[in-house]
């Protein structure tokens, strides 16, 4: 194991005999002891997911560590570009945004991204807000593309593949796939284990699958088995990272 996630696994002896093998059992722990231990490899160039759908469930004390961990050129995969000038909305003023792949990058205070398109310094994606959703959970679950008629007929639809199927028109959408998911829980344990706050759940769960390292912050940090496994979301096996933020340290 590599990166820092590797500091917290525990291996300990667990036992042995006389003229027999040890026993030996690693104990998994994923939490991490702050913001930048859990960002500290997020290199230039990185394509990052960040959950969320406005300030529902949009990972604020990520998103600051990253601005302070200093990775630039980022694509920044999210719903929408940003508000005011807090969260995503300033990644971008810092000028760590390369492109970003959204669904709805205009609203009535996306000033910060709509000045920075307008002078041709980032790039933009616009991806109908289901296959954003869709695009994103076909990678974490290892589908190679899927054919949508969302789009069809429009400039989202130039240069990709046309199908007709069953007498309808359908263009051919990829996976999104994401170096690093940056998601916001509402409770978590030493596994990764997840679960959300009612609609801040929004695009988590689909991105802790599509990232190759999904960091949780999280407002509670459970011991194992304090969240019952019907009730879990998302299980630990798509979590490498967690970080423990309390709520009074996001709150603007």
């Amino acid at each position: 194991m590599s990166g820092p996630e590797a500091e917290f696994t525990d291996t300990r002896l667990l036992g042995s005999r006389a003229g027999t093998q040890s026993w030996i059992v690693t104990v998994i722990n994923k939490v991490l002891p702050s913001v930048a231990a859990a960002l500290s490899d997020v290199h230039d160039g990185a394509t990052v997911m960040i959950g969320g759908f406005g300030g529902a469930g949009l990972p604020v004390a990520l998103v600051d560590g990253l601005i302070g961990q200093g990775a630039r050129d980022l694509t920044i995969v999210a719903n929408n570009a940003g508000n005011g000038e807090l969260g995503i909305a300033a990644l971008l003023k810092a000028g760590r945004v390369r492109k970003v792949i959204c669904s709805f990058p205009r609203q009535t205070d996306s000033y910060i991204f709509d000045a920075l398109y307008r002078a041709g310094q980032i790039e933009l994606e616009l991806v109908p807000q289901g296959n954003l959703a869709e695009r994103i959970r076909a990678a974490g679950a290892g589908i190679g593309g899927f054919f949508t008629r969302v789009g069809f007929g429009t400039d989202l639809a130039r240069g990709k593949e046309v199908r007709e199927i069953n007498g309808e028109m359908y263009v051919f959408e990829t996976p999104i796939y994401a170096d690093f998911a940056l998601i916001k829980a509402e409770r978590g344990d030493r596994w990764g284990n997840l679960t959300y706050r009612k609609s801040a759940r929004n695009f988590g769960p689909a991105m802790a699958m599509a990232g190759a390292v999904t960091v949780a912050e999280v407002r509670e940090l459970v011991p194992l088995g304090g969240i019952d496994p019907e009730a879990v979301i998302t299980p630990g096996i798509f979590v490498q990272r967690v970080v423990r933020v309390a709520q009074e340290a996001v709150v603007r």
